[in-house]
């Protein structure tokens, strides 16, 4: 995970709303640990002024899949990497695509 730039580790939600309102455009986004579910991750993505959130899975068979909206079938993914680049397309189950990854300060 660490590899992604767009990763920033355990912060808050607060924190996140922060960084994506100070990002300003819909589609802007980035990754966090989920708090609620320990291994987990969230994409958090900004859009009209809301800040949406999509739990992240690694399944037991190492493949990757994305809460999205009811009746949208799961997808699964080799690379947390490849999930990224499909849910930059619209409408693909979440509010708005990815489009603009909010990189982690270098330290």
């Amino acid at each position: 995970m660490d590899e992604l730039a767009e990763y920033h580790g355990p912060i808050s939600k607060s924190q996140v709303e922060e960084i994506l309102n100070e990002a300003g455009r819909d589609g802007s986004y980035l990754i966090r640990d989920s708090m609620s579910a320990a291994g987990s991750y969230c994409i958090c993505v900004l859009c009209a002024g809301w800040i949406y959130t999509y739990r992240v899975f690694k399944r037991k068979d190492g493949l990757w899949t994305i809460e999205v909206a009811p009746g949208m079938k799961e997808r699964l993914f080799r690379k947390l990497s490849n999930l990224i680049d499909a849910f930059k397309i619209p409408d693909q189950g979440i509010s708005v695509p990815l489009l603009y990854p909010v990189n982690k300060p270098k330290q």
